[in-house]
């Protein structure tokens, strides 16, 4: 990331990436695991992962946010399918589905019927 990103990215109120979760980050994953201790897509419960709807490095407002987290694995009932990758990030690491809960749900239907 070159300098200016970053200084753009401050401007926005973006945390830079790599930056340090919120000390309550730990607490908050492990109550979200209590609730939602498998995929949202295909109800693994192996390889899981706490996802970030809005991605924490956009808004970090948001780390936090219950409603901003859905629970999806990465290649557990199916090891083809990685439904964080899919679901969360539409194949790409770097890009952002804020559908993602309701692209999600629409597989889960097709994939339990």
């Amino acid at each position: 990331m070159s300098f200016i990103e970053k200084i753009k990215d401050r401007i926005q109120g973006k945390a830079p990436k790599g930056a340090k979760r919120s000390p309550q980050w730990r607490k908050v994953r492990e109550e979200h695991l209590k609730k939602f201790p498998t995929c949202y897509v295909c109800g693994s419960n192996k390889k899981i992962t706490v996802h970030h709807i809005y991605p924490y490095h956009l808004f970090p407002d948001m780390e936090l946010e219950e409603s901003n987290l859905i629970t999806l694995c990465e290649g557990g009932r199916f090891k083809s399918l990685n439904c964080h990758i899919v679901f969360g990030h539409c194949c790409d690491f770097k890009d952002v589905n804020t559908q993602c809960e309701i692209d999600a749900e629409i597989w889960r239907r097709k994939l339990n019927d």
